[in-house]
């Protein structure tokens, strides 16, 4: 698969352009999460339409940086004193992500003809920069294992509203910086200490830094008291918009036949995530005494900032979501490893 030309600022505008009408038109309809699911869609369909589509990195990172703001801004006192349960959470998540790779692996050997190690990676539920980098390490069939990874991203970022919905769970009241709007100057001072910590665990190699950096300043302000108030709305609803919009530019330059020869693979991949991520986030939501859609946001194995946003938009503890995904990325770098080894002793 040839990747897609370095986005332009014309790219980047027209990409927003088409995001913006997939949000009004999600937000139209009523469907859930419309700022991330809209542009998502209707970006994807235009670059598989041909178009050339991308967002320059500034505009990225600035997007990442308000969302951490943003949904740090949502950890208050009590969040500690839920930390001490967390535990049981990341123990379930790691054996829902070591049956979910065995799963999803048998699935692409045996229902799509993908040798071993190619279903291994493709299989992976996250870390899709450490899969591809081991893909065309072993020579498996990249382009293949990023379509499904691909369209795993895609499905699950639609997918997850839908099946909170159908938890019972009300998505009408979307939380994108609701309250009282934060002061301009702890505003400016939270973005320079987001930046530095941002800059801090991108040294530290953690992923999404920016994103997780901004969250870690904006929750300690928060909870000391010396930031109060939320970011505005006017910059939040933009940066979801610029994440959803993201999304879908991850399918520009793909060749249709491609996306179209992976799609079922992707979509099976997808439905086996969500019904075991589903089926481990009840049991542990009733013993955190949280409400499971929360949990299922958690342990659903999307991209990480994408998933943090979401559960941002239910109202969901962002330390704990953001902790999830963090352990399940961690838990998968050493499983990938293993399973690859396992499959080649086997091959």
């Amino acid at each position: 698969m040839s990747g897609p030309a370095a986005p332009t600022l014309a790219m980047t505008l027209l990409s927003l352009a088409i995001g913006a009408l997939g949000a009004a038109a999600a937000w139209r309809l009523g469907a859930p999460a419309w700022v991330l699911t809209g542009p998502a869609l209707a970006v994807t369909l235009a670059a598989l339409a041909g178009l050339r589509l991308g967002v320059v990195p500034l505009m990225r990172d600035a997007c990442l940086l308000v969302l951490g703001l943003g949904i740090g801004a949502g950890v208050d006192a009590e969040a500690g004193a839920a930390v001490l349960r967390w535990p049981l959470a990341f123990a379930v998540l790691s054996l829902t992500v070591f049956a979910t790779l065995h799963a999803c692996r048998l699935a692409l050997e045996r229902g799509f003809r993908f040798d071993r190690r190619s279903a291994v990676l493709a299989a992976a539920p996250g870390h899709l920069s450490f899969v591809l980098s081991m893909a065309a390490d072993m020579d498996c069939d990249v382009a293949r294992v990023a379509v499904v990874q691909s369209i795993r991203l895609l499905a699950l970022t639609l997918a997850v509203p839908f099946v909170a919905l159908a938890m019972g769970y009300d998505m009408a009241g979307v939380a994108m910086g609701g309250g009282a709007p934060m002061a301009a100057g702890p505003l400016a001072l939270l973005t320079l200490a987001a930046l530095a910590a941002g800059a801090v665990f991108r040294r530290l190699g953690l992923p999404a830094p920016l994103l997780l950096g901004a969250m870690a300043v904006s929750a300690g302000g928060h909870v000391s008291g010396l930031s109060p108030g939320a970011v505005p709305q006017a910059i939040m609803i933009p940066a979801f918009l610029v994440l959803g919009t993201l999304i879908g530019t991850r399918f520009a330059g793909m060749p249709q036949a491609q996306f179209f020869g992976s799609l079922a693979a992707g979509l099976a991949v997808t439905v086996i995530a969500v019904a075991m991520a589903g089926a481990a986030a009840v049991p542990v939501a009733r013993a955190l005494g949280m409400p499971a859609p929360h949990v299922l946001t958690a342990f659903a194995p999307g991209g990480l900032e994408t998933m943090v946003a979401l559960g941002a938009t239910m109202g969901a503890s962002p330390g704990f979501v953001a902790a999830c995904h963090v352990a399940r990325l961690l838990v998968l770098s050493l499983l990938i490893p293993l399973s690859l080894g396992r499959s080649g002793a086997r091959s």
